[in-house]
């Protein structure tokens, strides 16, 4: 614990002396650690006494479960608090030893979903996840806490968690990202970003080093993004698939897979049709963003081939409505441009790009190039 200036108590004093301190010169801002550390533990303290007082009112029939449960909140509520200001205060005191190890973070991030899975469920919590094999060079127990709190921050911004673990594309780090959406009405205006739960990210970010944060506040949601820069693993989903002459086994992998082609052009629609049959996907066509808000509601593609005519304000309306629903979704565009041709890059709102005249020799390859990346 740290002392004043002025104190004169460092060491105890001998039975039947008065302890005398002068408090000249003393100053607040030199004891935020001290005195965060002592309301923390008040807090986990005060709280943990106050829910033993609520098991045994239960215990004895005083209160019924519902009213137990009712007022467990709240003391489950301040508790976290505390225990998240702890852990602020020992990670700003360097008091967490730290082992760093090789840890799949795939593996760690799926089993920190699955712990919370009940109690994101009883919150109407919906949860997806997409993670790809990747390993970290981290503290097992620090990523463990990491991760928790990022979740922790986020579930107050929405009713709708994707997470994503997989490889950066540049530079080649271990990325954890992780969005929250919300249906309808937005969370309550008085909710801080910069709150306890944020915090604590910062603070374990900065201990454990090797670990780059942003994030995003967006009128539909959050997202953050960790970069973990002593990544030592990574897999590639592109290579999963080999192009290939020989169609019979280069495409086994599509069974299943269904694309959607919204165009206003007949020509196109037919072109784009007899180029994915040739492949071995069954697809569908439509004229406009409604009818395909209404086939994506029957059933929800794998991929969307878009007329660059429709581009503008109704595709991006269009865009962020199916990004609501999966986490990443690939698009490609079909341009005026009859010879071009062009893969994606790996930004959420990257397109690949065919010409209307390359349609038949080309879309084949950058529809498997996209799926690929799915992967």
């Amino acid at each position: 614990m740290l002392q004043s200036k002025n104190s004169t108590t460092s060491q105890p004093l001998p039975p039947g002396k008065p302890s005398t301190e002068g408090v000249q010169g003393w100053q607040l801002s030199e004891h935020w650690p001290e005195l965060i550390a002592m309301l923390a533990d008040q807090i986990t303290e005060g709280a943990s006494a106050l829910q033993s007082s609520l098991d045994q009112l239960l215990q004895r029939e005083r209160i019924s479960a519902a009213e137990h449960r009712a007022l467990s909140l709240p003391a489950e509520r301040v508790k976290a608090a505390g225990l998240s200001a702890q852990q602020i205060h020992r990670f700003h005191n360097g008091r967490i030893r730290q082992s760093h190890e090789k840890v799949a973070m795939n593996s760690l991030v799926e089993g920190v979903l699955q712990e919370r899975k009940n109690e994101l469920g009883l919150l109407g919590i919906a949860l997806r996840r997409k993670l790809k094999p990747v390993e970290v060079l981290i503290d097992p127990t620090v990523a463990h806490t990491f991760v928790n709190a990022v979740l922790d921050w986020g579930q107050a911004f929405g009713n709708r968690i994707d997470v994503r673990m997989d490889l950066n594309h540049w530079p080649q780090h271990a990325r954890l990202q992780v969005r929250v959406t919300h249906d309808g009405a937005p969370p309550s205006s008085s909710l801080s970003p910069d709150n306890l739960h944020w915090m604590l990210i910062c603070q374990i970010a900065q201990a454990t080093g090797g670990v780059e944060i942003t994030r995003e506040l967006r009128d539909d949601g959050v997202s953050v993004t960790a970069l973990f820069t002593r990544t030592v693993q990574a897999v590639d989903g592109i290579s999963a698939v080999e192009l290939s002459d020989d169609h019979s086994s280069m495409f086994k992998s599509l069974s299943g897979v269904y694309v959607l082609t919204i165009s206003p052009s007949l020509q196109i629609r037919a072109d784009v049709r007899d180029a994915l049959r040739e492949i071995g996907i069954v697809s569908d066509s439509v004229m406009d963003f409604d009818q395909a808000r209404d086939a994506s509601r029957s059933r929800m593609p794998n991929l969307i081939v878009l007329d660059s005519e429709l581009k503008g304000p109704a595709f991006t309306e269009f865009r962020e409505q199916i990004l609501r629903e999966v986490f990443e979704f690939p698009f490609v565009e079909i341009s005026q441009d009859d010879s071009s041709f062009d893969m994606s890059g790996f930004g959420e709102f990257s397109m690949a790009k065919v010409g209307r005249g390359n349609i038949r020799e080309a879309l084949g390859t950058a529809v498997m190039f996209e799926l690929a990346k799915m992967m």
